[in-house]
């Protein structure tokens, strides 16, 4: 009853951009922070970016001032906007919604790829 559907993925040249969008279904999506994830081949997955119920945000180093995370509440929706795609950024991206810590749903991911 849950899904969280992940899209904008593909391929791009080093320095593009992509924009990455979250549809959620089957919660009260205003209530949950939402993130992003990225797990790269052989490596654990690590938090991108998050934004808050209250609109606030966090990210991870390597991302700042090249992403974006927002939300759009009224169409249970969040995005990524990926600024200055570097090679290190390829990765498949997730979708997660986190209530109060305690209810955690996944999407499936999608793949992004920065290759010239």
């Amino acid at each position: 009853q849950v899904q969280l559907v992940e899209s904008g993925g593909g391929l791009v040249q080093p320095g593009g951009s992509l924009r990455l969008s979250c549809a959620a279904r089957g919660i009260t999506f205003s209530l949950y922070t939402m993130g992003w994830y990225r797990q790269a081949p052989g490596e654990q997955r690590e938090l991108v970016a998050g934004i808050t119920s209250g609109g606030s945000t966090t990210y991870a180093d390597s991302v700042k001032d090249r992403f974006t995370i927002s939300r759009d509440n009224a169409k249970s929706t969040t995005f990524l906007q990926m600024n200055n795609l570097k090679p290190e950024d390829a990765a498949v991206y997730y979708c997660n919604a986190d209530l109060a810590r305690a209810r955690y749903y996944w999407g499936k991911g999608t793949l992004v790829t920065v290759s010239s």
